[in-house]
C-alpha cells in the first residue's frame, strides 16, 4: 500500500515502531488482539488496529504539499479536512480557510472566490451541486481532490446497482458531509434513499411489504430520498451501501435484514435472490473495519477501563466509544490535555453531545488495566501523548 509524507509533528517513532512489531509477527492481520505495554503499575492493551487510514494520510498530505507549493495563493477547504480538531486548527493557522462548517453552512460566501483561488476537496468528498459551482467560478474541483478511494468505491458501486435497475439505500448520517456526497451522486443513477440505523431499516420493511400506507412514506423520511422517488415502484429491488465510517457490524445486520425481507417477500432462493437484492459487501471500509473488529478483540481482555482518542465531531471514532462503553467505563477524549490529572479526566459524552468532567477515574489498584484506542483522523502522535501522560501519573517511563 502506498506510503505518505506526513508532516513530522503528526508522527510517532514509539507507535511506529509498535505498528512495525506488529506487521512483523502478524503480516496477513488475522490477530486482532491488542498489543501490551507493561509499565509496572499501568499496563496499556493497545489496539491491534487504530488511528490514520488511508483516506486519512492520503487528505494529510494533499492539504500540506498544496500549502509548500503555492505560497501567496489564497487557499481553501470546503469544510473540515478530517474531523479532528489539531489538524484543523493547524491548517488555519497556516492560512487555510474553510468556505463551510461541518454542517454545510456557509462561512464563505461563493461570490468571493475567484478562478485563481485553491479550493481543496476533503476526505469525505463533495456534492456534485458544489463542484459545479466550483466550475462555474472558474475553479477545477478535481485538481485538489482529496477525497477518500475507499468513498470514491462506494460512488461507483451505487452507479454500477444503479445501472442495474436497483434503488440505492445508504446507510448512514443524513447530515455528515459524506452522506450527503454519496447522496449526490447516486441520484443522478438510480432512486436513493438513506437511513440511520436498524430501526429505520425495520420501518423500511413495514414498507416493503405493504404493512404501513405509501402515502406516509414521505413524512417518515422527508428529506431523505430523490426527488421522484415512488415507495411502490421503487422498493422492488434495493442495494444497501454505506457512509464508510459507520459501525461496518451494524451495515452488515441491515444488509443482511433486508436481503431476508426481499427473499421472503418475493419467495427467493440464495441462487435467485439478486433479483430484488444486489450485494455490495465491498463497499465496507477495510480501516473502519479493522479498527471495530480490534476494539471487539481488546474487550475480550480484562481491564478497568478505556480510552478512545479522537475528534468529537469524528463519526468512527465515536462508534469506537460506542463499542467500549457497553462493557467497560469509556472515557473519549480529543487529547491527553483532557487527561487533568490522576483523579480527573474531561471526556466527551457524544448521547448528550456534551463534555463532561469524571473523577477518580483510574482506580486505586496495581496494575490499572487500560484500553487504548484512537480514530482514524487522530494522528500517532496523539496516541503517544496519551500514553505518555498516563505514564507520568505512575512516575514511570515509556
Amino acid at each position: 500500500m502506498k506510503t505518505f509524507s506526513i508532516p513530522p509533528a503528526y508522527r510517532s517513532e514509539f507507535i511506529a515502531g509498535v505498528k512495525e512489531q506488529r506487521k512483523k509477527t502478524d503480516g496477513l492481520k488475522k490477530d486482532f488482539s491488542p498489543t501490551v505495554l507493561d509499565f509496572g503499575p499501568l499496563q496499556i492493551l493497545l489496539a491491534r488496529h487504530f488511528g490514520p487510514c488511508y483516506g486519512v494520510e492520503n487528505a494529510i498530505e494533499i492539504a500540506w504539499r498544496t500549502l509548500e507549493n503555492n505560497p501567496g495563493r489564497r487557499i481553501f477547504l470546503l469544510s473540515e479536512m478530517i474531523h479532528n480538531p489539531h489538524v484543523n486548527n493547524d491548517l488555519t493557522e497556516r492560512g487555510i480557510r474553510f468556505i463551510m462548517d461541518t454542517k454545510g453552512n456557509l462561512l464563505i460566501p461563493w461570490e468571493s472566490l475567484c478562478p485563481s483561488d485553491i479550493v481543496i476537496i476533503p476526505a469525505f468528498g463533495t456534492t456534485l451541486e458544489i463542484n459545479a459551482r466550483l466550475s462555474a467560478i472558474g475553479i477545477d474541483p478535481l485538481i485538489y481532490n482529496a477525497t477518500c478511494p475507499f468513498v470514491e468505491r462506494v460512488w461507483k458501486k451505487a452507479d454500477q446497482i444503479g445501472q442495474l435497475k436497483y434503488t440505492v439505500v445508504i446507510h448512514g448520517t443524513p447530515d455528515h458531509e459524506e452522506t450527503k456526497a454519496t447522496f449526490s451522486h447516486s441520484v443522478t443513477g438510480a432512486p436513493t434513499l438513506i437511513i440511520r440505523n436498524m430501526g429505520e431499516a425495520k420501518l423500511l420493511a413495514a414498507y416493503i411489504n405493504g404493512e404501513k400506507p405509501s402515502e406516509t412514506f414521505f413524512d417518515a423520511f422527508k428529506g431523505r430520498y430523490s426527488i421522484g422517488f415512488d415507495p411502490l415502484a421503487d422498493l422492488e429491488k434495493l442495494g444497501v451501501v454505506n457512509q464508510t465510517t459507520m459501525l461496518a457490524t451494524e451495515t452488515k445486520t441491515i444488509a443482511e435484514y433486508l436481503r431476508e425481507v426481499m427473499m421472503e417477500k418475493y419467495q427467493l432462493t440464495p441462487a435467485t435472490v439478486a433479483t430484488h437484492f444486489a450485494d455490495t459487501n465491498d463497499t465496507l471500509c477495510y480501516a473502519t473495519n479493522d479498527n471495530q473488529r480490534s476494539a471487539h478483540a481488546m474487550l475480550k481482555d480484562d481491564a478497568d477501563l478505556a480510552i478512545i482518542v479522537g475528534g468529537y465531531n469524528s463519526s468512527n471514532t465515536t462508534h469506537l466509544a460506542e463499542l467500549c462503553e457497553v462493557v467497560v467505563p469509556s472515557y473519549f477524549i480529543s487529547s491527553d490535555e483532557k487527561m487533568l490529572s490522576m483523579t480527573e479526566i474531561r471526556h466527551w459524552d457524544f448521547r448528550r453531545r456534551e463534555e463532561r468532567t469524571t473523577l477518580s477515574f483510574l482506580p486505586a489498584k496495581d496494575p490499572v488495566r487500560v484500553l487504548l484506542t484512537s480514530g482514524a483522523s487522530c494522528p500517532d502522535v496523539q496516541v503517544e501523548r496519551v500514553i505518555r501522560k498516563l505514564a507520568s501519573f505512575y512516575h514511570v517511563n515509556i
